[in-house]
């Protein structure tokens, strides 16, 4: 029987990391082409691979912890990833509310809750450029896990809710969702910002 040595298990590992990219890109292909082609298989083949891209995130550490091959190119590849999902998503979310006359409202929240999730991750890469200069640890924390986690999962219900609205779910709830997770959001960006501010200090202190 077979071992896998290390080098194929980080490769596997990797694999599943950056194989976020190419779902999230065929999401977008297939949610705008159910935009012009509502056929309910785009919607489902659309929710599908967003779903995929999703788990990705998920199995790719548990993969990396169980097989021991946690690397600090992992820890970077990961947050890259996920700030590919955002790039590509939420616009496309925000694109998809913008066609529906009776979303405008919720397109302009969308608009916000995009802009703040890329101002964080812009601000987050920021302090970890600077931790990076005093060997930190630049891995998320548990508050940037749990919003990483959450953000996928709603993101396939929002996409559920504008491509088949208005038949399952109600805006109330997305709105909540929304919110939430630009709650999250802010409360990930004090929390990195005390963690990495002796760094700044020290930076700043420099300079």
């Amino acid at each position: 029987m077979n071992v896998m040595d290390d080098k194929t298990k980080r490769l596997i590992v990797n694999a599943v990391t950056f194989g976020r990219v190419p779902f999230v890109v065929l999401f977008m292909v297939l949610a705008v082409v159910h935009a012009y082609l509502p056929y309910w298989w785009l919607a489902v083949a659309a929710t599908a691979s967003l779903a995929i891209a999703s788990l990705t995130d998920l199995y790719d550490g548990k993969l990396a912890r169980k097989w021991n091959v946690v690397s600090k190119f992992g820890a970077m590849a990961d947050p890259l990833m996920d700030k590919v999902f955002y790039l590509v998503v939420f616009p496309t979310l925000l694109w998809l509310l913008g066609l529906q006359p009776h979303e405008a409202v919720h397109a302009l929240v969308m608009l916000v809750f995009t802009v703040l999730y890329i101002l964080r991750d812009q601000w987050v890469t920021f302090l970890r450029s600077v931790g990076s200069l005093y060997d930190a640890y630049c891995g998320a924390n548990w508050l940037g896990k749990f919003r990483t986690a959450a953000s996928f999962p709603a993101a396939c219900v929002i996409y559920v809710y504008v491509s088949l609205h208005p038949f399952f779910l109600p805006q109330a709830l997305i709105y909540a969702i929304e919110a939430f997770l630009i709650f999250v959001n802010f409360w990930s960006i004090v929390v990195y910002t005390r963690q990495y501010l002796p760094y700044l200090k020290k930076a700043l202190d420099k300079n």
